[in-house]
């Protein structure tokens, strides 16, 4: 028997590959698609003037100061990219344990703020609220000295921190210290000091995931002791996540996260699944680490699994894209 006759004789009701056959029909079918405005492009930003620092571990990724970070900033808004969130390195010197540097109305990402809002004010600035880039324990919250986080100390200070980004003209602030009741207090202390537009950005479930390395070291910002095990979740729990999403909801969140993303689809589609509020996922730096080094030892070619990636958190039910292929991204779908 010939292939076409034994094609034809399967008398198929259904041939799925009907809508493969041409690159219109698979355009005009495409379930999921990922666009500019779905991106947030995370920035490090450092004290000084004229420098532009590559991490090491994350290829492509820079530290920069605060002249060339408006550049930077800029570039990104012309290709299209909404938002952009905000990291600071903080010199040694500013770290203490209550981390108090993190409010200073003079900080690095206050004064970054106010700079980004007068040269660009339109595009959306969402800055971090956590205690470990200024803290000298490198940790997200309060160390007693027995090494134990202080959770309600700890809030005393975010709400401090959102506070003053707020003032800055912070558009989102997003906690991302996981401490408990956190959203309540920085929603009830942002609404008592008149900012009842700017929104919380959640991050509802952070895991204690390796994945995170390159970050820490752009930031200088790992723990000198211990592990964060006891406020970030444990990797292998899914139903906890939907009990933090419901506290987050309850207490005020805007827009609700999972990070890391890779590894965390499952979740990402659970919160979807459970919630009507925007749903953010964090295409981490070693989830961006390992693309860019096997696309440098052509393992890989990096463009096209950079967008698979992406278009996997899409399709898993994220609404927005925190990632360091921002850009790079952007120029592809210009």
């Amino acid at each position: 028997m010939s292939s076409e006759s034994h094609r034809n004789s399967l008398n198929l009701v259904q041939r799925p590959r009907r809508l493969r056959r041409t690159d219109a029909l698979r355009r005009m079918v495409q379930e999921t698609h990922l666009t500019v405005n779905d991106l947030i492009y995370p920035l490090f930003v450092m004290e000084g003037e004229n420098q532009k620092v590559e991490v090491s571990s994350m290829p492509g990724s820079y530290r920069y100061t605060l002249d060339l970070l408006l550049k930077e900033v800029n570039e990104a808004w012309e290709l299209g990219i909404p938002a952009i969130a905000l990291f600071p390195l903080v010199a040694e010197e500013k770290k203490d344990n209550a981390g108090t540097e993190s409010y200073n109305p003079d900080g690095l990402i206050q004064r970054t703020v106010r700079a980004i809002k007068q040269a660009i004010p339109d595009i959306m600035i969402i800055t971090d609220i956590a205690l470990d880039p200024f803290s000298s324990k490198g940790h997200d919250g309060i160390v007693s000295e027995s090494g134990e986080i202080l959770n309600d100390e700890t809030v005393e200070v975010l709400v401090k921190q959102a506070l003053s980004h707020a003032e800055a003209g912070a558009d989102i602030v997003a906690p991302s210290d996981m401490m408990d009741g956190r959203i309540g207090a920085i929603r009830e202390g942002l609404d008592e000091a008149g900012y009842i537009e700017v929104a919380i950005l959640a991050y509802t479930a952070k895991y204690a995931s390796a994945y995170y390395g390159p970050f820490r070291d752009a930031l200088d910002s790992a723990p000198k002791f211990g592990d964060k095990k006891t406020y970030q979740m444990n990797p292998a729990n899914s139903k906890e996540a939907l009990t933090e999403l419901a506290l987050d909801e309850a207490e005020g969140a805007d827009i609700v996260m999972v990070k890391p993303a890779l590894a965390y689809l499952d979740i990402i589609h659970l919160l979807r699944s459970a919630t009507d509020l925007p749903v953010a996922a964090y295409n981490v730096s070693g989830e961006y680490a390992m693309i860019k080094a096997a696309g440098q030892m052509g393992w890989i070619d990096e463009k096209k699994v950079m967008l698979e990636t992406l278009t996997s958190m899409k399709r898993a039910g994220a609404d927005l894209i925190l990632t360091y292929f921002a850009k790079e991204v952007a120029l592809i779908l210009r």
